[in-house]
């Protein structure tokens, strides 16, 4: 996801007018290839990065500490956390990706139960104690029941809603 992190580090700058200093959240499944790619740029480009997850679903281990390596030179800070609210605190930007990977074969059920707090919704905007705050997808986004997944999600879990609300999706979109 190289371009697509350059993108997204794009929107940040001409939101913001700089990215150095910046602090960007990851919520989710931190293991993956968005949120390992977020932490790469982020790193070597002298914004903050924390990842907010379960602790089973935190980056690797090798990748975090080559990347506070990059950290170290860039002045930038990298932060995991189970924390919401130390997470959040003070959050330029917050980011999230869908729970289950396409082709992941997991069980939706225990991701769901591993992850909804850690959605992106309202209150978890208004812990970020910035009212500037952006919010940022990868995409697909299970926001609503227009996708088949988030129709079968709804009827078995009654969920309409996984990694970000719809409010919140469709006020950043």
């Amino acid at each position: 996801h190289p371009t697509q992190m350059l993108a997204d580090i794009m929107t940040m700058y001409e939101t913001f007018g700089s990215v150095k200093g910046r602090k960007l959240v990851f919520l989710g499944d931190a293991r993956n290839n968005v949120a390992n790619s977020l932490m790469v740029i982020c790193s070597k480009l002298g914004i903050d990065f924390a990842c907010c997850a379960p602790q089973e679903l935190f980056p690797n281990e090798e990748l975090v500490n080559t990347c506070r390596g990059f950290a170290r030179e860039s002045g930038s800070k990298i932060l995991l956390t189970e924390n919401i609210y130390e997470g959040v605190s003070g959050a330029s930007a917050v980011y999230t990706d869908v729970w289950v990977s396409m082709g992941e074969a997991v069980d939706y059920k225990e991701r769901i139960d591993l992850l909804l707090p850690y959605q992106i919704n309202a209150d978890l905007l208004a812990k970020t104690e910035n009212p500037n705050v952006i919010v940022m997808h990868c995409l697909p986004a299970f926001h609503d029941l227009n996708t088949e997944i988030g129709q079968e999600i709804y009827q078995k879990y009654g969920l309409a809603e996984l990694e970000i609300t719809d409010a919140v999706f469709q006020q950043f979109s």
